[in-house]
């Protein structure tokens, strides 16, 4: 292998923007791990977060590598994807996740890198590059994931809240003080394993294309550095978006939080093991706000929830639309 050839400094190149996003994805997500068990005061900030990058970490040894080949091989057609393609992709989910952090807007990192692989790929080749069935399981699960976390968060805290019916409140918290932690460790390695796993995809694309892997598969080597980088991202933390998600929501106790974790992480280890490349804030904020309906309906703040809906709904396209400019211009 030669070491100075333009081909393998491309590919370096490519992999160290990748693992950057990996490591922004975990920064700007941090918040989806640590808001809940932040916001119930069970941890501090700076113990959740090692908390949850510890967890991210760990995902690297057992749940497989489904999402990474959907996100790699199973939405683009990757005969149409060279260096270029890859490159704006990735400078444009980078773009939407630091313009939404500054907003404190919790979207989605896995949505914007789907977003800008797709745009990029469709401004090179047009619209033929797109893998349709990769693409209707990942848009359905946009309306699904959020919609499965309310469900099973208002399912879990309703049946939590029959058991413990006759049991004082001080020690219900007491209870789910630790249990939070066991809640917010699942949902860590959720986290970890899914998001983790998409970064895995593109790198493993650049691979492929490059001629240094003969068929699309994920080298355990790429698997232990996407997560060591979304681990280390988290280890920094999102903290603009924390208190979106943690107070802003809904008030949380530690009975709430761990319904909601415990509902979100069930939901993201769930599509994970499908190969479904679901968004981790997605999710979790449905869940949280399922945790809060059961109360009452007005102790969910709805109008910060429709504020976060509508980001939602633009990242896809505004993270492909940075994309394409940036690959028109790099071409």
């Amino acid at each position: 292998m030669d070491f100075t050839s333009p081909t393998f400094l491309v590919v370096i190149g490519l992999i160290f923007t990748a693992l950057v996003f990996d490591f922004l994805n975990g920064f700007h997500d941090a918040a989806n791990s640590i808001a809940t068990v932040v916001s119930t005061r069970v941890l501090s900030p700076g113990q959740a977060v090692l908390w949850a990058a510890f967890f991210n970490f760990v995902a690297a040894f057992g749940f497989g590598v489904g999402v990474a080949k959907t996100i790699g091989a199973g939405m683009i057609d990757i005969k149409a994807v060279d260096s270029r393609v890859i490159f704006a992709g990735l400078l444009g989910a980078i773009a939407w996740n630091v313009i939404t952090w500054v907003f404190g807007l919790p979207t989605s990192s896995s949505h914007a890198l789907i977003g800008g692989y797709g745009g990029s790929a469709v401004a090179k080749a047009g619209f033929g590059v797109i893998i349709p069935s990769g693409w209707t399981k990942t848009l359905l699960f946009i309306v699904l994931s959020p919609v499965i976390g309310m469900i099973l968060g208002a399912c879990l805290m309703s049946l939590t809240l029959w058991i413990f019916r006759g049991t004082k409140p001080s020690r219900v918290d007491k209870y789910f003080r630790r249990l939070q932690l066991l809640s917010a460790a699942m949902f860590s390695l959720g986290h970890g394993t899914n998001d983790a796993q998409k970064t895995m995809g593109i790198i493993a694309g650049v691979l492929f294309t490059a001629g240094y892997l003969k068929s699309f598969d994920i080298p355990f080597w790429v698997v232990l550095m996407a997560h060591a980088a979304i681990g280390l991202g988290t280890l920094s933390g999102g903290w603009r978006i924390v208190r979106t998600m943690g107070q802003k929501i809904t008030a949380l106790r530690p009975v709430g939080g761990f319904s909601a974790e415990t509902a979100g992480a069930i939901s993201i280890i769930g599509a994970a093991w499908g190969g479904i490349p679901v968004s981790t804030t997605h999710t979790i904020t449905g869940a949280i706000i399922g945790v809060g309906a059961t109360r009452r309906v007005t102790a969910v703040k709805w109008g910060v929830t429709r504020r976060i809906v509508w980001a939602w709904i633009i990242t896809i396209p505004a993270a492909a639309f940075m994309a394409a400019v940036t690959y028109r211009l790099i071409r």
